[in-house]
């Protein structure tokens, strides 16, 4: 499969995921420039668009929502990348945004994530350079050896979402957002607490599930 090919059927696979905003974000954020960092600097890379998200949603400290350009989530890592231009991401920006800017990097770092930003200009004129730098981030986690635990990947995507709700998990939040049935999201959630990477909470003792949270555990296993 040929970048372009392989460009398509990614975008078509998230799009049709999404819905709302999320979706809307994808179809009007997902432009020139972010299709060009792909085409120069990640697929003569990586030659594959697994484990990558356009335009995905986290949110920040007051957990308001924002895009990254894209999330790599490989498990070994979180890794956000934008591509800044000149004229959106300096020029135009005021002294609000830009101490906002900051502070939403350094609340990501403190995440977890390892943010990494390329210039639209080197994305244009000099990627060889975006490469050496995605490359010299990237690679040493990687290599790194991997916990023995094996996690499906609706299990990974589950503790994701979890750590992003920002708050314990309910089957039914995994019905809504993963699009699954009620006794296969209970399957998931119970697969992932006898693993021990949630932790069930009742209301009472003896009484069913009400609530998952994750182990600080998790957290390791995240970034």
């Amino acid at each position: 499969m040929n970048f372009e090919e392989a460009h398509r059927a990614m975008l078509e696979s998230h799009i049709a995921r999404r819905t709302g905003e999320r979706r809307g974000r994808l179809i009007r954020g997902h432009s020139y420039a972010e299709k060009l960092m792909l085409q120069n600097v990640w697929w003569p890379l990586f030659g594959t668009f697994e484990n990558l998200h356009p335009e995905y949603e986290m949110y920040d400290w007051n957990r308001k929502s924002q895009f990254l350009d894209f999330a790599f989530l490989p498990p070994f890592g979180k890794f956000g990348l934008e591509c800044d231009g000149f004229q959106s991401h300096v020029k135009d920006m005021d002294r609000e945004k830009f101490c906002y800017s900051l502070n939403r990097d350094t609340f990501l770092t403190g995440m977890g994530w390892k943010m990494i930003h390329f210039a639209f200009d080197d994305i244009q004129n000099r990627p060889e350079v975006c490469r050496m730098l995605l490359q010299l981030v990237i690679s040493p986690h990687i290599i790194r050896v991997e916990a023995s635990q094996t996690l499906h990947p609706m299990e990974k995507e589950i503790l994701r979402m979890a750590w992003s709700l920002g708050r314990k998990i309910r089957p039914k939040d995994v019905t809504s957002l993963m699009h699954l049935d009620f006794r296969t999201a209970r399957k998931w959630l119970r697969s992932l607490a006898e693993k021990g990477l949630l932790n069930p909470i009742r209301h009472t003792h003896n009484g069913p599930v009400n609530y998952y949270e994750l182990e600080t555990s998790t957290y390791s296993y995240l970034g």
